[in-house]
């Protein structure tokens, strides 16, 4: 239900290991979007956040879950083996956001402090901010419709993200109720070119950074694990 390719081309910058913290900040910290690869060796992190290992060590552990809508008043709290087992699924296209549960942002840090402990974030910081990390898991189809905040950085686990960008001078056409499937559905394929969103699909060891006020929605084209820095 939740199947949707991805796009045909990426719309964004990528830099490798040779890019500095210098050329980061000149380049992209304040004015755009880039995708970093090579940048970081997360594969210690990876190997704990398989189905078995996480249910081995959080199974019985109570995680909150958002509903998937631009502003996610409602909170639900499970047992993260349940979630696993029974909420984790593709994405229904015709659920409203506030009927779409999903587990990204608020974690427990007291909880997933060890697992967040051999994280290795991008290295890259802006100055005057601080990083906050943000765990999610969520089936394909999935996603967190358009929304803005600060600056940080998504990194794809397991599975691949799509993601769509507009600058902060443009506000994307969405209903904030609408899941990111369901816009995807039915808004995406009506938008002129002029109007179509910066996008791109990372993968597992690639890292995307969005800077602040940057609107921005996601669409998990798999079952994803997936991590994000905030700078706040």
């Amino acid at each position: 239900a939740g199947a949707v390719p991805e796009e045909p081309l990426c719309g964004l910058e990528r830099a490798d290991a040779s890019l500095s913290a210098a050329h980061f900040l000149h380049r992209f910290a304040f004015s755009q979007p880039v995708i970093l690869h090579g940048i970081t060796d997360n594969s210690a992190f990876r190997a704990l956040c398989t189905r078995e290992k996480l249910l081995a060590a959080f199974g019985t552990r109570s995680v909150r879950l958002s509903t998937a809508n631009t502003y996610s008043y409602r909170k639900v709290d499970v047992p993260f083996q349940e979630y696993v087992e029974q909420l984790l699924e593709p994405q229904d296209p015709a659920r409203l956001g506030s009927d779409t549960l999903y587990f990204f942002g608020d974690n427990n840090f007291t909880e997933w402090g060890p697992l967040f402990q051999h994280y290795v974030p991008p290295p890259f910081r802006i100055p005057g901010t601080s990083p906050a990390y943000s765990f999610g898991i969520a089936g394909s189809g999935s996603g967190v419709p358009f929304h803005w905040h600060g600056p940080g950085y998504s990194e794809v686990i397991f599975g691949r993200k799509r993601w769509f960008l507009y600058p902060p001078d443009k506000t994307p056409h969405f209903h904030p109720n609408e899941t990111t499937l369901a816009w995807f559905h039915h808004t995406y394929p009506t938008l002129p070119p002029a109007e179509r969103p910066l996008e791109c699909t990372i993968r597992p060891g690639e890292v995307l950074y969005f800077p602040d006020h940057w609107w921005h929605a996601t669409l998990n084209l798999d079952t994803s694990v997936f991590i994000s820095t905030f700078l706040g």
